[in-house]
């Protein structure tokens, strides 16, 4: 059984999320979209200023990125994977996710 097995809807689904993950990854790469980033965007200014925004787009654009590249795997070789890639996969975003986290909030700091 592979990925496409258990694909319920419409494979160009996951090529305009792939395209919205790669767009956002520039964005932040470019050292844009600190409005986006959630909880950073409803901070005061106090608690602002003890980040620099910068280097935290840089983190989330990182992450943002392996997370495209992870989505473009996927994608390409849905028919070639096996089902339990999706798991894999799954585990390996949520990694990515915490250390984004763990990388905003002690590299980031001032």
């Amino acid at each position: 059984m592979t990925l496409k097995d258990l694909s319920n809807g419409p494979e160009w689904v996951s090529w305009v999320m792939l395209v919205i993950f790669a767009v956002l990854s520039v964005i932040f790469l470019s050292g844009h979209g600190s409005g986006l980033i959630a909880g950073y965007n409803t901070s005061s200014k106090n608690e602002k200023s003890k980040y620099d925004a910068k280097k935290l787009c840089r983190v989330a654009g990182g992450g943002m990125t392996v997370i495209t590249i992870f989505l473009f795997v996927v994608s390409v070789w849905e028919d070639v994977l096996p089902a339990a890639a999706a798991y894999f996969f799954l585990a390996l975003i949520i990694v990515d996710c915490v250390v984004m986290i763990v990388l905003m909030n002690t590299v980031c700091k001032k």
